[in-house]
């Protein structure tokens, strides 16, 4: 592997692993307090773009990790969008041990 596919490969990580650990928060706490939704909003059409941008350019290093964050940007981003009822009631969905 060379030096590019190296550094792609960290930077791919490094995107996914920074918007895990929020949608895990969410998911526990049941809260979105704090997040703002114009951000995801903006974050999730940012993701959409690369990974659109990747699918013309046929790069899979953009396609796959800016699909992966834009899904996960989208989880959070509908988790802020919801009552808060429902954000609770689907994170107890995804993690029931309370």
């Amino acid at each position: 592997m060379d030096m590019i596919s190296i550094l792609g490969t960290i930077a791919a990580t490094a995107s996914v692993a920074s918007f895990a650990p929020q949608a895990f928060k969410v998911i526990r706490s049941r809260k979105t307090e704090g997040l703002s939704a114009g951000m995801y909003t903006l974050t999730v059409f940012a993701f959409t773009c690369w990974t659109s941008f990747g699918i013309l350019k046929n790069e899979w290093a953009l396609i796959v990790p800016n699909a992966i964050c834009g899904l996960i940007s989208g989880f959070i981003l509908l988790m802020i969008l919801l009552p808060a009822r429902k954000t609770a009631a689907l994170a107890k969905d995804l993690d029931p041990v309370e």
